[in-house]
Order: structure tokens, then C-alpha cells, then sequence
């Protein structure tokens, strides 16, 4: 056998180095493995970051036209494993250990980028971010706002992270906004609660008659170089191409029009990020799962483009 190696590493998303950062890592890798549990019939998003790592196989690090080196290397990216001790279902544990997870890699000066779990997870992560970087702003890419009313008995689920955001003062309201909003809601009244709290809503049909380029255009003037908060949801695309989603929704975007999206987030100062809801028992052929990992390597495509590490 010689030299070589008697034990394989662990699983890690795109093969990246495991552990926590240090100096030099741009980037950190972090599975919150957590959902509440609450879906009347479509629960298994705590499995997503397991699916997404194991998906993520099938991503190539070199991109022939859009940057041609790898990219993960760049940044000196790892994966930091999952976040530990968490619970499905147990909110009020499971968030104060999902923000110090984010917190110790802000703290070493790392972008954070999120595996979720349902939605719920992202209030945690923009906690941690909030603390880094005053002004944060977020966009919101997701089919639903996720800036529900709650009943304060039972204050926290995967539909009103972002109204407990706005109240906690986490994000400026005024900047944040929700896209790719679409489809029917179980409760009356969404859209009026978001814009109560101050957020801009563009929904799926909006950004289909104004066109990508224009819509984020007019992001870009008003996020301007401020700290942003990039919340993925994956039911953002349509089932066809995304079937293994908490929350499936028809008339979403296609593969082609998501990636036109994020690549349309050029230059942005992106500080902290999750991509979430993946549901492994019901996706397809790990589509859904694939496709999240994809859509995690155009984000680190973004961040090396920020800070001049591509070639010209």
C-alpha cells in the first residue's frame, strides 16, 4: 500500500478542506441541518446540507467563460461542517447555537455561507451577520415573503424570519427586498404585512415583465456598496427543475433564468449568505439538491469577482 492514505476524508461540499477558518479562508462552508418540523406533510429539510454536499460532486470548479480558475481555491473556501447540538424542532435551542456557529465564522473574518434546513434558519445567521456588519441589508430570493404575522405564543416557524428580522432591527426594511414572490398563500393578507413593515415585494411576474437586468439594476442603486445578506430559498425555481423543496410552488424560475439572477448580483458586497429548504426525501434524482450547489459555486463566483481575484 505504501503511502497511501488508509481512511477517506470526510464528506465536504465540493471536496473542500474540512474544518473551521483561519487566515486566508475568504469563505466557510456551514450546514445547519435544522427544520421546524411544523409542514403539515413535506418535512426533511434537516437533511438538506447532507444532500447538497453529496450533490455537489457533480459541480466542475472551472467555469470556461465566466472564470477560469478554481474558484473554491481562491478563496481558500472550507467547509465547517454542521452546526453542532441542534434539534429539529426545538427553535429556541437550535438558534443561539446556529448564530454562534455564524458568529465564530464572522469573527475570523470569513463569509458565511449557509446550508439549510428550512427557512427558519436564516433569522439565526442574520443575527450573526447584523452584529459584523451595521446597515445590513438582505435580498430575498424565495417564492414566498417569509414576512408572515405570527401568533406570539408561538412566535418563531419557517414563514416569518424575516418579520422577526424587521422588528429586531436586523436589516434596513427600507433597502430589503423580497423577489421572486409567486403563487398561492394559505392566509390572507401576505403582501400588506410585508409592505407594513417597510419591505419592496417583486413578485415573479413583475421581474419577468421587467426583465432581470433592469429590476436588479435598480437594486443595485439602492443597496449601493452597503453590507448585504444574499437569502436563497430554493422554491424560488419552478418544481420541474427543483422538485425536492419544502414548499413547491408552480410558475417559478427556469435553471437558465435563476443563474441570470445571481450573476446579475455582480459586484455587490455580499457579507453573509444561506441557501436553503432542499428536502432530499422528496427531490428527484438529487435535482434540486445539485442544482443548490450550483447556484452556491455562482455565489463564490460573485465573491472573487468583489474582491479582484479573478484574472482579467
Amino acid at each position: 500500500m505504501g503511502d497511501a492514505p488508509l481512511f477517506t476524508p470526510p464528506l465536504t461540499f465540493l471536496g473542500l478542506p474540512a474544518g473551521p477558518p483561519g487566515p486566508g479562508n475568504r469563505v466557510a462552508i456551514l450546514g445547519v441541518p435544522f427544520d421546524c418540523g411544523i409542514h403539515p406533510f413535506r418535512i426533511g429539510s434537516r437533511e438538506g446540507p447532507a444532500s447538497v454536499r453529496a450533490q455537489s460532486g457533480l459541480v466542475r470548479r472551472h467555469h470556461p467563460t465566466l472564470a477560469d480558475v478554481d474558484v473554491p481555491a481562491l478563496l481558500g473556501a472550507v467547509d465547517s461542517g454542521d452546526v453542532a447540538g441542534i434539534t429539529p424542532g426545538k427553535i429556541a435551542d437550535a438558534h443561539p447555537r446556529i448564530e454562534a456557529a455564524a458568529d465564530a465564522i464572522l469573527k475570523a473574518g470569513a463569509v458565511p455561507i449557509g446550508i439549510g434546513g428550512d427557512g427558519s434558519v436564516s433569522l439565526p445567521l442574520m443575527r450573526a451577520a447584523a452584529k459584523y456588519h451595521p446597515g445590513l441589508v438582505a435580498l430575498h430570493v424565495d417564492s414566498h415573503t417569509d414576512a408572515y404575522p405570527y401568533n406570539p405564543a408561538d412566535p418563531f416557524d419557517a414563514s416569518n424570519q424575516f418579520t422577526h428580522a424587521a422588528e429586531e432591527g436586523l436589516v434596513d426594511v427600507n433597502s430589503t427586498w423580497h423577489v421572486g414572490i409567486r403563487g398561492f398563500t394559505g392566509v390572507r393578507g401576505v403582501l400588506k404585512h410585508a409592505d407594513k413593515l417597510g419591505f419592496r415585494v417583486l413578485t415573479t411576474e413583475d421581474l419577468v415583465r421587467r426583465g432581470t437586468a433592469q429590476a436588479m439594476t435598480e437594486f443595485r442603486e439602492v443597496v449601493a456598496d452597503r453590507p448585504l445578506y444574499l437569502c436563497w430559498d430554493m422554491d424560488v425555481f419552478d418544481p420541474s427543475v427543483a422538485p425536492g423543496v419544502a414548499t413547491p410552488s408552480w410558475g417559478g424560475l427556469t435553471a437558465r433564468e435563476g443563474i441570470e439572477l445571481m450573476r446579475s448580483l455582480s459586484g455587490l458586497n455580499i457579507v453573509a449568505m444561506d441557501f436553503n429548504t432542499v428536502s432530499p426525501g422528496h427531490d428527484v434524482q438529487g435535482m434540486a439538491a445539485h442544482l443548490c450547489g450550483h447556484m452556491m459555486m455562482e455565489a463564490m463566483v460573485l465573491l472573487a469577482g468583489r474582491w479582484g481575484l479573478l484574472p482579467e
